[in-house]
């Protein structure tokens, strides 16, 4: 049966009905082989794509760059996956393609054997490039697999799907001090293993899609009056500022917290990925609580905990000592991450007829405001310092005040 979400609101004038298109699993519970295979290869997905972060102490030494330059990197990977991801969405509602997840891991294979290679910091930005092209593919396709099998359960299967990508953000750090640091640049080829295993297991999901198309095709469309609201428009800005926050401030955590542990406590490069881990730790157990807790209390009451509820945390970080920061850091993950399933699913639900889109811009929208981030806050360290960065990353969560004009959502069955 079709299951509309009523949109009541706090704030804005008058509610807002939306009919969530019916899923293949919608009336037998959620495939959760499906759920859980999607969720693995968002694991492998994330693990290659924060390996470019986890190296930039070594490839800063190896190539005498400045912290504007490592910005740029991250902007070279950050900008193709930004740009791309809401076409590749929008492109997949219209004309779905079962097999473009495994296709598109291809590019990350491809970036990572040339990255192993670079010996020119153009080349280093084109593999950047390259691998920001493949989780353009993969996000969009894969965050609509996880909520078709969810069986309705959809906050659920959206957490279980990020926080497979966050754990993999998690062991990416541990696995280059492990392996990349000691055995230099050339190692990071064997990280294209995992790309291979990431096309295997793709192409087994897109089987299972395959004969589901027709049926997604069949859904029963959404009214234009719906498209066009100027409520649901304004929803979704707030939303997208909401993750610029979150983005923004994860972004100088995930470029720079290393560089930050090494000049402030002269920590080792293998001891600084090992305190990143705990914070990439943290956010992946944040996802996974904060998609239930969103099926269950509300979306909007996890976003205003999740942004808001770290702003006395990131205030205290730059001050603290080592062992502080480290305890903040992972309180920080945990609250700071809870966030993102409510978003990604809170904005799905406002346009159910373009999740491929929504999916697409979303997860472009984090990469986009990241990458910015790093490339901005990159001049920033080299102008004022690197203490100076978190100084004033502090702040962001504070834009989290601007959720109080998202309306509550509240779910019905017919």
């Amino acid at each position: 049966m079709n299951r509309p979400v009523i949109l009541s609101e706090d704030t804005l004038a008058a509610p807002i009905v939306v009919d969530e298109p019916q899923t293949p699993s919608a009336s037998t519970g959620p495939a959760f082989a499906v759920i859980g295979a999607i969720s693995f290869s968002h694991l492998l997905n994330d693990l290659m794509q924060s390996l470019i972060p986890s190296v930039y102490p070594i490839l800063k030494d190896n190539y005498a760059l400045d912290f504007g330059q490592i910005g740029m990197i991250t902007l070279a990977f950050m900008f193709t996956s930004s740009l791309l991801q809401p076409f590749v969405g929008a492109y997949t509602d219209k004309y779905p393609k079962p097999f473009s997840l495994a296709l598109g891991m291809g590019f990350t294979f491809a970036g990572l054997i040339l990255l192993s290679v670079a010996n020119h910091y153009w080349v280093i930005l084109l593999a950047a490039g390259l691998v920001g092209t493949g989780s353009a593919v993969f996000h969009p396709e894969s965050s609509r697999i996880a909520r078709m099998a969810s069986g309705g359960r959809v906050g659920f299967a959206q957490s279980v799907f990020q926080v497979g990508g966050n754990i993999g953000s998690a062991i990416g750090p541990v696995l280059a001090a492990l392996i990349i640091v000691p055995f230099g640049q050339g190692s990071i080829a064997w990280f294209s293993l995992v790309a291979a295993l990431a096309i295997i297991v793709l192409w087994q999901i897109g089987r299972w899609y395959k004969p589901r198309v027709a049926q997604r095709k069949s859904a029963h469309a959404v009214t234009g009056e719906e498209r066009s609201s100027a409520r649901t428009l304004v929803a979704l800005t707030v939303l997208m500022v909401l993750l610029f926050s979150k983005a923004f401030y994860s972004g100088s955590i995930g470029s720079y917290y290393t560089f930050f542990l090494i000049h402030k406590f002269g920590v080792t490069t293998q001891a600084s990925q090992i305190y990143l881990f705990l914070f990439l730790g943290a956010s992946a157990v944040g996802v996974f609580f904060g998609g239930p807790l969103g099926d269950r209390f509300g979306r909007k009451y996890v976003i205003w905990f999740s942004i808001i509820g770290a702003l006395p945390f990131t205030l205290a970080l730059p001050y603290v000592d080592l062992y502080w920061n480290a305890v903040l850091s992972i309180i920080i993950g945990f609250i700071i991450s809870s966030a993102t399933p409510a978003i990604i699913v809170y904005a799905q639900e406002l346009m159910p007829h373009r999740l491929g889109m929504i999916s697409g811009l979303f997860y472009g929208m984090t990469f986009g405001f990241g990458g910015v981030g790093a490339a901005v806050l990159g001049q920033v360290a080299d102008w004022k310092g690197i203490d100076f960065v978190y100084q004033v990353c502090a702040f962001l969560p504070a834009i989290g005040l601007l959720a109080i004009f998202l309306p509550q959502i509240k779910r019905h069955k017919l």
